[in-house]
């Protein structure tokens, strides 16, 4: 016997069980966004290596261990794109889209990392990211977590907190980077590997750290906060002030710095205590300095991304009902003839009722069978062919989920029915 071919490790399907919630996901975000007046934009998934050397940073867990990486036939070095804001922002700039204009898109769709593969991580996931570029004003910060805040509401979330933090410019972050090293240079011989490679060039890596041997050297040292400009400090003072405003409630984490590169002033992440150790599913923050580290002119800018795959399982540990699609109506035929009449009549029906969900019994069950399918598929109505309706080119038309009796119609009448079936759904 043939050996079956497996999946690629860390590669999961997304099979028609889980579907649902995906589409719930996907389906109030793009109203939402749109509402906001943020434009969907969709992206390659392979980009040149550099893009995203030059943007995460070459000291990133992501760029030194988890990319994607191969040469083309070219010799040209190419990657999976690990994250999506650095593609957003190469596509403004090579489409000419910051020419003295603003930008507000969003786009959504699998990412890829090399990471070990758990529950709730995988090699390929997917991400939704929604980006703001041009804007300098605090008011489109707060605007962006008032967006994620109300995704929940409407998602039916109630776990998700916020925490926020600022980082301030990059020339402040200078003089904090100096204080870290010699903090850190005073634990040198409990660093590991990775810090100590990290201590000389960029120590703010090293807080971002998830060895729990460091857990204490970093909750001990010296806070960012008093390092801050005063145009970054005010910068963060207005952003509280508006989520204030709107009600959108948030903890103060002075350790959160966010783990690439390009992040400057206001961070935050949505986190759950419902997911286990996996408890970030929205992460973002303001990232100035990127589009000019790209070749553009230097643009302000802020973004978040969520984990689709984290927030539909939390949509399920909470309990969030998925969105139901069960068909309007299943059409039963009762033989070999029925079915060919049968499958012409759904094709007309298809056309003529807008939106109709109309699903075919499977031609290896009994009628009676089929029957028994149509009210488990949740459907409203039975279409029915037998002999007789097959004789007259009609079919009966039997409601699943009222009282009313069975009736013989044309087909004329059984498109007004199912019209009429449709609205009152809708």
């Amino acid at each position: 016997m043939t050996e079956l071919i497996q999946p690629v490790r860390g590669m999961n399907d997304v099979l028609a069980d889980q579907a649902p919630w995906w589409d719930r996901l996907e389906h109030v975000a793009a109203e939402l966004f749109a509402g906001y007046g943020y434009q969907r934009v969709r992206l390659p998934v392979l980009e040149r290596t550099e893009l995203f050397s030059r943007s995460i940073g070459e000291l990133t867990d992501i760029v030194e261990k988890e990319m994607f990486t191969f040469e083309d036939r070219n010799g040209e070095s190419l990657t999976l794109r690990p994250e999506a804001t650095a593609g957003v922002v190469r596509a403004a700039l090579s489409n000419g889209l910051l020419h003295n204009q603003q930008q507000k898109l969003w786009c959504s769709g699998p990412m890829f990392r090399r990471e070990k593969p758990q529950k709730g991580r995988y090699r390929q996931f997917h991400q939704m990211s929604v980006e703001a570029l041009g804007f300098a004003e605090p008011e489109i910060d707060a605007e962006l977590i008032a967006l994620s805040a109300r995704l929940w509401q409407q998602l039916g979330l109630v776990s998700a907190k916020l925490e926020l933090n600022t980082i301030g410019t990059a020339e402040s972050r200078q003089a904090y980077k100096q204080v870290l090293v010699e903090y850190f240079g005073k634990y040198r011989e409990l660093l590991d590997e990775d810090s100590l490679r990290r201590l000389d060039r960029n120590p703010l890596r090293i807080l971002d750290s998830k060895n729990p041997a460091l857990r204490e050297v970093i909750a001990a040292a010296p806070l960012l906060a008093g390092y801050l400009d005063d145009e970054s400090r005010a910068h963060f003072e207005r952003v509280q002030a508006l989520l204030g405003d709107v009600g959108v409630a948030f903890t103060l984490n002075p350790r959160l710095v966010r783990g690439l590169d390009y992040y400057s002033r206001t961070v935050f992440e949505w986190v759950t205590d419902r997911l286990g150790a996996q408890g970030a599913i929205c992460s973002g923050g303001r990232y100035d300095g990127l589009v000019e580290q790209l070749g553009g002119r230097a643009t302000p800018a802020v973004g978040w991304a969520l984990g689709i795959e984290r927030i539909v399982e939390l949509l399920q540990v909470e309990g969030v009902a998925a969105a139901e699609t069960p068909p309007d109506a299943y059409l039963v035929a009762a033989g070999d003839a029925e079915r060919r009449y049968g499958f012409k009549l759904a094709e007309q029906l298809r056309g003529r009722v807008p939106g109709l969900k109309l699903s075919l019994g499977g031609p290896a069950a009994g009628f009676k069978a089929q029957l028994r399918k149509a009210d488990k598929s949740g459907a409203r109505v039975a279409l029915i062919v037998g002999e007789t309706e097959l004789q007259a080119g009609k079919v009966s038309f039997k409601p699943l989920r009222e009282e009313h009796p069975q009736q013989l119609v044309t087909v004329e009448e059984c498109v007004t029915l199912l019209g009429q079936t449709r609205s009152a759904i809708e």
